[in-house]
């Protein structure tokens, strides 16, 4: 059986007047993320590791930010859309692993909401996926809470 492996990240900015999605959850706080789709940094750090797994690019190059059709985009939408260009290359997502970092809020209470959204945009068992948070003990942008950033790991497996 063939495998792969890919590694995705990704950071936005937080800033006010915006909701904070991450993962697909919808989380009380006084700023949100801003970016060109809803900003969701979980959902764009495990589709930049299945892509960079597949060598497909990244997140960028199949959902331009330059493109109307994604301004306000469901993340985990096009997760799904992820998960389906994978299948459709022969291969299948067997592991995610996945870390945000931020200071604030707590990520620790939607964590297992996180990971069935995230499953369930790629068609896997929600055991197939981890989710973790932390902190940066008050250091760099994520510890000064200017911006949130996540990484993904995964392991691919050929259908």
């Amino acid at each position: 059986m063939a495998m792969r492996i890919g590694l995705g990240y990704d950071v936005h900015a937080l800033v006010e007047g915006r909701d904070l999605i991450i993962g697909g959850v919808k989380i009380p706080h006084e700023k949100g993320l801003l970016g060109h789709s809803d900003a969701d940094v979980l959902a764009h750090a495990l589709a930049d590791a299945i892509l960079g797994a597949l060598r497909e690019g990244d997140i960028g190059k199949l959902f331009p930010d330059t493109d109307p059709a994604y301004a306000g985009a469901d993340s985990l939408k096009l997760l799904a859309q992820v998960g389906e260009l994978c299948r459709a290359r022969g291969w299948r997502v067997a592991d995610a692993d996945c870390v945000i970092a931020a200071q604030r809020p707590k990520m620790s209470p939607h964590r297992d909401a996180m990971r069935t959204n995230l499953a369930a945009a790629l068609g896997i068992p929600v055991e197939n996926v981890g989710v973790k948070a932390t902190t940066t003990e008050w250091l760099g942008f994520e510890g000064r809470e200017e911006g949130i950033s996540a990484q993904a790991v995964v392991l691919l497996e050929s259908l």
